[in-house]
């Protein structure tokens, strides 16, 4: 099997959590290949993601490696499985992959926990509320560029309207919900928007008002994508350079604390309705 040229964030998380097995039964490279039949730069190759593991590939691996989570193992494999050509293909080479990685990782989410410091969700934004994002963007996108960032963000939005859509919780900081970018009556539209999708059986809006005060990360926007496994979990960080993913158990768990924090100080789904609709009669 040729190697890929550029292995995806799903690709490589299943090499990951492969070497992360293996590591954790004291074993080499070159002993695991020993006992998989192969050499150890094949091993290697897999835990990079370079080259593709099967079903049968991951089972005998976890019995090599002695791995006994049952339900991790058979999450572990449909992830390697999954074969699914998703629409973000068609945008492979106009946007960052960091942004097609993310795409695939809400596609496959069980459920997702997300804090947003200044802006309002991406899966959540209006067309004119993210085309004011992308259009203020330094540097300054060509039309083309404009056009093709704004048609991947609303080809976002679909993952809410499936049949059987991820559960989806956004604490939104009141910093992000009087930012008014595109002027006063985008930022209406949007805030109106989020009322409309707080609705939804599977969507919950939390809003964290100024009054609330600190908490831990709150200089920062994540994203908490759930896998079908808490081992299979991701974390999403929006940085300047783009998007940065985050797996190791010590990140996942240090997250999932800085979420139970903004729950903690966020205002119930009831008063957030009104607290929204109280700032959009400003606008």
């Amino acid at each position: 099997m040729p190697q890929r040229p550029a292995p995806t964030a799903r690709q490589r998380r299943v090499g990951a959590e492969l070497r992360k097995m293996r590591e954790r039964a004291g074993m080499n490279v070159a002993q695991a290949g020993a006992q998989l039949g192969a050499e150890g730069a094949r091993v290697s190759n897999m835990e990079a993601g370079r080259l593709g593991v099967s079903e049968e590939r991951v089972r005998m691996l976890a019995d090599i490696y002695s791995c006994a989570d049952h339900a991790y193992i058979d999450a572990l494999a449909a992830l390697a499985t999954q074969r699914t050509r998703g629409w973000w293909e068609e945008y492979r080479g106009q946007v960052a992959a960091g942004a097609l990685d993310l795409a695939e990782l809400e596609h496959h989410a069980v459920a997702m926990r997300g804090v947003q410091i200044m802006h309002i969700p991406g899966l959540l934004q209006t067309e004119a509320y993210a085309k004011a994002l992308f259009a203020g963007a330094e540097p300054v996108p060509t039309p083309v560029q404009l056009r093709r960032r704004l048609s991947y963000r609303l080809r976002r939005r679909d993952v809410l309207d499936r049949t059987d859509p991820p559960q989806c919780t956004f604490f939104i900081h009141e910093a992000a919900l009087r930012m008014q970018f595109g002027g006063s009556k985008v930022a209406r539209e949007q805030l109106e928007h989020v009322l409309d999708a707080s609705e939804r059986d599977n969507v919950t809006v939390r809003a964290i008002p100024f009054a609330a005060g600190g908490f831990p990360n709150a200089g920062s926007s994540m994203l908490y994508l759930c896998g079908q496994v808490s081992q299979l979990d991701t974390v999403q960080l929006d940085v300047p350079t783009g998007s940065t993913l985050l797996d190791a158990e010590a990140h996942l768990a240090n997250y999932r604390r800085i979420l139970d924090q903004a729950e903690a100080r966020s205002l119930t789904s009831n008063e957030t309705r009104d607290f929204i609709r109280a700032i959009t009669k400003h606008l």
